[in-house]
């Protein structure tokens, strides 16, 4: 049976994320702002929450009607069998998002979903499902248009960034799922050295020696879908050893970490290692203003400082100009590719753009800055 989805993620990764939910087996897919909408049958939801390294959530949908009123709502959900999808005894979360929704207020409309679903529940069992704001087993995400209502069941639980391993942060971390988002749009592939000289906690490493060796993203974690009454155990048992099956042995791969704070490098040690992936990865302490390519070419990838680790705004005027030096000098044949929230570093570091593209980390608006470095053809970027 066809049934229709959607998965979220970080604003600006919508296309690569729809490359990714296509090469799962995703049809019918349509990008929209903050995700992607797909179709398939029940088991495709759980393969793209294994599977999918860029992807927040991925919510089912179980309903859509027009509304009017808060009464509609309330109409809409009693009619729904909340009791074929969970037990009772789940507990559960209503989250509320609205476009041009015409209510005065979208936590009272969210209210009148959870009587919906208790009161249905007391009619039928004489007991109601307790309410979880914190962790709950089951999370119901109710979308108000001007005058559509679309009812949805989460089937992640824990957002999908958090892969299941313990980790360590350090500072201006970056989420997992928008690190391997910047590696698709860099186009990064096992195989082609790969070098982060601000490594921090080691995310961008970790995501890319998961891909080089085929870990799924979500294979030390559990699912809300799990939780729900059509899980069907054999088939995610079927699924998760493919998974597993897939994964190639651990090597030494061409991805390289550094960082100039000996405190950082010690974070992204111990979060490769609670991935098990201390020997894929080479790390070393550097200054990034005078660092050396580890190989002819490449591709290089940083989340710059906001300010935190190299001082205030001076500090970073003055450091963006001399990476832009170390990358004329130091990497000709690379492609770096430098994500900030600092959208004047393109007029300093003193480099051609040759793409800029809009992300955002969050509600931070943010740049993936590409720069080609061509031996002799990089030329002061001077637009905006």
């Amino acid at each position: 049976m066809t049934e229709h989805f959607f998965a979220s993620c970080p604003r600006g990764l919508e296309s690569v994320l729809s490359n990714e939910l296509t090469a799962l087996g995703a049809a019918e897919v349509r990008l929209d702002e903050g995700g992607v909408h797909f179709e398939g049958d029940l088991p495709l939801s759980y393969r793209a929450n294994l599977h999918s390294r860029i992807a927040s959530r991925i919510q089912w949908r179980i309903a859509v009607a027009d509304y009017r009123s808060e009464q509609d709502i309330y109409d809409t959900a009693a009619t729904l069998p909340w009791e074929d999808w969970f037990a009772v005894t789940r507990t559960i979360r209503v989250t509320m998002v609205g476009i041009k929704c015409p209510l005065k207020s979208l936590n009272f409309a969210g209210l009148k979903i959870k009587d919906a679903i208790c009161d249905r529940f007391r009619r039928l069992t004489g007991e109601r499902p307790s309410v979880d704001t914190a962790n709950p087993d089951i999370r119901i995400h109710g979308l108000l248009e001007e005058s559509r209502m679309t009812l949805s069941l989460d089937t992640s639980g824990d957002t999908l960034f958090k892969r299941g391993i313990r980790q360590h942060t350090g500072a201006a971390p970056i989420r997992e799922n928008l690190a391997a988002g910047i590696l698709a749009l860099a186009g990064w592939q096992p195989g082609t050295p790969l070098l982060d000289p601000m490594c921090g906690s080691g995310t961008f490493l970790i995501e890319a020696a998961q891909m080089a060796l085929g870990i799924a993203p979500g294979i030390s974690r559990s699912f809300a879908f799990q939780k729900l009454k059509n899980f069907d155990a054999k088939t995610w048992k079927d699924i998760s050893a493919q998974a597993i099956a897939g994964e190639k042995d651990d090597a030494s791969l061409p991805i390289f970490g550094s960082d100039i704070s000996a405190e950082a490098l010690e974070t992204a040690r111990l979060n490769l290692e609670e991935a098990g992936l201390s020997d894929a990865v080479t790390l070393a302490q550097a200054d990034v203003r005078n660092i050396s390519a580890p190989a002819e070419s490449g591709i290089l990838v940083a989340n710059l400082p906001y300010g935190e680790r190299m001082g205030q705004k001076e500090a970073l005027l003055e450091l963006y100009p001399l990476l832009g030096d170390t990358l004329k000098k130091n990497f000709s044949g690379w492609t770096a590719y430098l994500f900030t929230a600092d959208l004047q570093m393109a007029k300093t570091i003193g480099l051609a753009t040759s793409r800029r593209i809009p992300l955002f980390n969050g509600a931070i608006e943010c740049r993936l800055f590409e720069y080609k470095m061509v031996a002799g053809k990089n030329r002061k970027d001077q637009q905006n």
